[in-house]
């Protein structure tokens, strides 16, 4: 980073990163694999079977594309300038792939990716494939960047990390300190509609264990199930991002107009919940709001299918005083001031285990996830997870389900059945169907043992997908059962992820889709029972 000429930092830093762009543009490349495999194609000489017979070797596409261009020594392409490729050269050509939109796009993407392939070396291939796809998965996050600023600039750490938060721009903030040194940074201020990166709970057993973490006495919230959303007010403009920093504004202007009207400040940095409802008011379970949030061009319909609710739960920043440092009550009691008609998360303070139940239970009654509990004295600390914020969940019944499919995995466990279908069996016909799929909960000895248990059960094989015998009995946990088309039995589970493996089990032993249909039933016990498909 030291010796990275000035020009280069920013686009340096998002690069290293595995992204095109800061973290707050809307651009994107819009670059699919089809396109970029195409191009690979076409530059190397090579057909599908031999991209795929590199795929299945080394587990991604960039890798894939790095062995094939090493085999075959195409270092540059004879028809286009022997140059080395630069840093400018890779900002530019991104820059113009997401320009690129309407008719002919593909097309002309396509050309600008041979030409900026072509230019590079195997190595370089393998990374840029990486970054075109969003697939960069080095470990090197943000954190380490900001340690990395740090350490080549001389800058106190805490001072980076106080820049990055409030200009959003990790970039940016690299540049300053490059150029200007700790000054500048100190100097940086607080960037409207450039959002922060949430502060995140770590999971707790129980609510003995919250209490004792947080010194006997703490704060309980209502866990809501939709969409956590930050909300950023100046003046007369309002935007919404949701956890991910993406700009959800247009997915709900009724929330937009709500803050609009309601909030009783000029500036605010709000957090909140975002939940679809039903004609009774009731909580509708996460997939319709997640339907309606996919569902943009049809946003007249989905308006009236759909109604949502905002839910506000933190403040960050009011009328030019940012609240960061301040301990979460005091932004609470903030919050109670300025947030006019819109209603707050359900809130109690409280000490005793018992009154500490009697909230917990109340929560699951409403139809909600459970609660989050948060030190008092905390101060929001900006993408960490720590025990300052502390969530407990309802423990759903987990499913014994028969793995009857699996694919290889990538990067990693390229060489790995690693990623399962799981199916629950027909207690009626002799037949076994699909409820989800999931790659979680394995340890690597586990994968690398149950991919040679499938292996031998394998009766079909689909690319880099294997069918197998429905012998291997797995305990699966899950947030929840929803309606999905995308499965025969219309049902899947939602967060699903494997707990342990059940060989002492028999396959007829696992649960049936009559018991998942039971289950999935017994939710609108506390949940509306609204029919929103039923609208479209």
């Amino acid at each position: 980073m030291r010796d990275v000429p000035k020009r280069d930092v920013k686009q340096v830093v998002y690069l290293l990163l595995g992204r095109p762009f800061p973290r707050w543009d809307e651009r994107t490349l819009d670059v699919s694999w089809a396109i970029v495999s195409s191009v690979i194609k076409k530059l190397a000489r090579v057909d599908d079977h031999t991209l795929i017979e590199a795929l299945n070797k080394t587990g991604d596409l960039g890798a894939a594309a790095e062995e094939i261009f090493r085999e075959r020594k195409l270092k540059k392409q004879a028809s286009l300038i022997d140059k080395e490729l630069t840093i400018s050269d890779v900002a530019r050509s991104l820059e113009s792939i997401a320009e690129l939109v309407g008719e002919g796009a593909r097309e002309r993407k396509e050309r600008v990716l041979e030409s900026i392939l072509g230019q590079a070396d195997p190595d370089e291939i393998k990374y840029l494939v990486k970054i075109l796809l969003g697939e960069m998965r080095t470990g090197f996050n943000e954190g380490l960047m900001e340690l990395a600023i740090s350490r080549a600039f001389g800058v106190d750490t805490e001072v980076v990390r106080r820049a990055s938060m409030l200009s959003g721009d990790l970039g940016e903030v690299a540049e300053n300190a490059k150029l200007h040194g700790s000054e500048s940074l100190r100097k940086m201020k607080f960037r409207f509609f450039r959002p922060i990166r949430p502060m995140l709970a770590q999971n707790a057993e129980s609510l003995s264990e919250i209490l004792e973490t947080h010194g006997g006495r703490t704060a309980l919230e209502f866990k809501l199930d939709g969409m956590r959303v930050q909300i950023h007010k100046l003046d007369d403009k309002v935007r919404i991002f949701s956890r991910r920093l993406t700009d959800v504004t247009s997915s709900f202007p009724e929330v937009e107009s709500t803050v609009k009207k309601g909030l009783q400040a000029r500036e605010a940095v709000l957090e909140g919940e975002v939940i679809a409802v039903g004609e009774d008011g009731s909580p509708l379970p996460f997939q319709y709001l997640m339907r309606r949030f996919r569902r943009i061009r049809e946003a007249d319909a989905t308006l009236r299918a759909i109604p949502v609710k905002l839910f506000l739960f933190d403040l960050l920043l009011v009328d030019g005083e940012i609240l960061i440092d301040s301990p979460y009550i005091e932004r609470r009691e903030r919050l109670s001031e300025i947030h006019g008609e819109i209603p707050v998360v359900e809130q109690i303070i409280t000490e005793d285990v018992e009154h500490a139940k009697s909230f917990f239970e109340k929560a699951i009654e409403q139809g909600h996830e459970g609660i989050i509990a948060k030190n008092l004295n905390s101060t929001y600390t900006p993408g960490v997870r720590g025990k300052n914020w502390l969530k407990l969940k309802e423990v759903l019944e987990p499913l014994d389900l028969v793995i009857v499919a699996a694919e290889y995995g990538h990067g990693r466990r390229h060489k790995w059945l690693s990623d399962y279908y799981l199916a629950a069996r027909d207690g009626e016909e002799d037949r076994f169907y699909v409820v989800g799929k999931t790659f979680k909960g394995l340890t690597d000895e586990e994968m690398s043992e149950l991919t040679e248990t499938l292996e031998k059960l394998a009766v079909r094989r689909e690319g880099r997908r294997v069918h197998v015998k429905p012998e291997v009995v797995v305990e699966v946990l899950y947030n929840e059962i929803q309606r999905s088309p995308k499965y025969e039995c219309g049902l899947a589970l939602r967060f699903a992820r494997i707990s342990r493996i059940r060989y002492d089990k028999d396959p007829r032993e696992s649960d049936t889709i009559q018991r998942v249909r039971e289950i999935y039933e017994k939710q609108f016990e506390k949940k509306s029972r609204y029919r929103v498909e039923d609208r479209f």
